[in-house]
């Protein structure tokens, strides 16, 4: 059993930035990918951002060179680091992890951005 808890989330103005957090715990023997996804009311969840255990990163499309996914393996840590936000952007962030073949996903995060 993995869990997942994420952090750092909140209001921010348009053109502000946040870093989100999330931490893995329990028992864990690997963690292939580690990613962001997110879930704006009445749209369907969608992926942010993943990485894997090497560093290989995937972005969304609408999110590239505004965010940046980054982990720490030894803490079983991921981040996304989120610049010039927009109203757009706002949504429910959930940390997710894929091991052993099982994914796992946060309780998430809400990100809230004003024009």
């Amino acid at each position: 059993q993995v869990q997942l808890v994420e952090s750092g989330g909140g209001l921010v103005q348009a053109g502000g930035s946040l870093r989100l957090s999330c931490a893995a715990s329990g028992r864990i023997f690997v963690i292939n990918t580690m990613g962001w996804y997110r879930q704006a009311p009445g749209k369907q969840r969608e992926l942010v951002a993943t990485i894997t255990n090497g560093g290989i990163t995937n972005y969304a499309d609408s999110v590239k060179g505004r965010l940046t996914i980054s982990r720490d393996n030894a803490k079983n840590t991921v981040y996304v680091q989120m610049n010039s936000l927009n109203p757009e952007d706002t949504a429910v962030y959930y940390c997710n992890a894929r091991s052993m073949g099982y994914a796992y996903w946060g309780q998430g995060t809400q990100v809230t951005v004003s024009s």
